[in-house]
């Protein structure tokens, strides 16, 4: 029940933070950039993401658009649409490694270190995973801290961190939190607790009675 528990935790995590890697590439807010007019109906916004990049003004209004071309983009970005849709596909495959380990396990033995294998592979697919989450999250933190702001030509421009780099680190975190518990688990899977009882054999004669019963 304790063995259950542990994995059941562990993949539970595990589609907790596949969920927030979702948000993170959907979410066209990775970057805040906002263009600080001499007065609030002059001020702009753009957010920009993986895939699209938002503006609105000073009314609310918002209009997004997908990049015109990949020059566009900046390096901190491109990197994230591999790394994230990387970390998506592993998850997946990882998630899906774990529900099916029953049938897997029978292809290549009923022994416990299969099963430990499996468990400590799955986990590894969920470390690999947060460690791609984590390059393209922490580039885009530590560009937009390092240029925060821009006071320079006829308006200022302040950077600030979108939302998704936020649900980017909860993502990383989720999925070591569940790699490592796997990984932990599978290198220490418990052997086989069953007893293996042996009564020893008395020896007979051809006529199958105890030899001790005669002199």
């Amino acid at each position: 029940m304790e063995r259950m528990s542990i994995q059941t935790t562990g993949l539970v995590t595990a589609v907790m933070g596949w969920v927030a890697t979702i948000l993170i590439c959907a979410l066209p807010m990775w970057r805040v950039t906002n263009c600080l007019g001499s007065n609030n109906a002059g001020a702009q916004s753009y957010t920009d993401g993986l895939w699209v990049t938002c503006a609105s003004d000073g009314t609310g209004l918002s209009q997004c658009r997908y990049y015109n071309s990949y020059a566009e983009i900046t390096p901190d970005l491109q990197v994230g649409r591999a790394l994230v849709a990387f970390a998506l596909i592993t998850t997946f495959a990882g998630i899906l490694v774990a529900l099916a380990r029953g049938a897997f396990s029978m292809c290549m033995g009923s022994g416990s270190g299969n099963r430990g294998a499996f468990i400590a592979v799955v986990g590894s697919l969920f470390v690999a995973s947060a460690i791609a989450i984590l390059v393209p999250v922490s580039w885009t933190a530590s560009d937009i801290i390092n240029n925060s702001y821009t006071p320079t030509g006829p308006e200022a421009v302040s950077r600030e961190l979108g939302a998704a780099v936020y649900i980017g680190f909860i993502a990383f975190a989720l999925l070591l939190v569940a790699g490592l518990i796997l990984c932990r688990y599978g290198i220490r899977y418990p052997q086989e607790s069953y007893a293996k009882n042996y009564k020893g054999v008395k020896t007979c004669d051809s006529t199958g009675y105890p030899m001790k019963d005669y002199v």
